[in-house]
């Protein structure tokens, strides 16, 4: 990524703002930073285990997760309601359904596997 593009993206980022992308390769290169950072920052799974968790110490990183996964839903369905109101192209709306539809569904699973952090506690304590 050209000097001049991180330091656009930088200032934008420094006001809140995120710059939109107009090319689908730069879209797939920025997407592809943003995967490899994740798993660059991922903790190591072999660090985890190590841990020996029980059920309910991987409980708080579970709700915590499930929090920031909803704050994503409630901000995805606002993105799709804007979608619809100002007319944007069907396919873009018909792929928002389908990222709120995925996100609803992950947020109610990790609501589930957080309650069942507790269930197993009590079967196995």
């Amino acid at each position: 990524m050209p000097a001049t593009r991180s330091l656009i993206d930088a200032v934008a980022a420094r006001f809140g703002r995120r710059r939109a992308y107009a090319d689908t390769t730069d879209v797939d290169a920025l997407l592809s930073q943003q995967t490899d950072l994740a798993y660059s920052q991922a903790p190591d799974p072999t660090d985890l285990a190590a841990a020996q968790h029980d059920e309910l110490t991987v409980q708080p990183c579970l709700i915590d997760i499930r929090a920031r996964a909803l704050a994503d839903f409630v901000y995805l369905e606002a993105v799709l309601a804007d979608a619809r109101s100002r007319h944007l192209a069907p396919e873009l709306i018909r792929s928002l359904r389908t990222v709120v539809s995925h996100s609803r569904e992950l947020t109610a699973l990790l609501a589930d596997t957080v309650r069942t952090t507790t269930a197993v506690h009590a079967d196995t304590h």
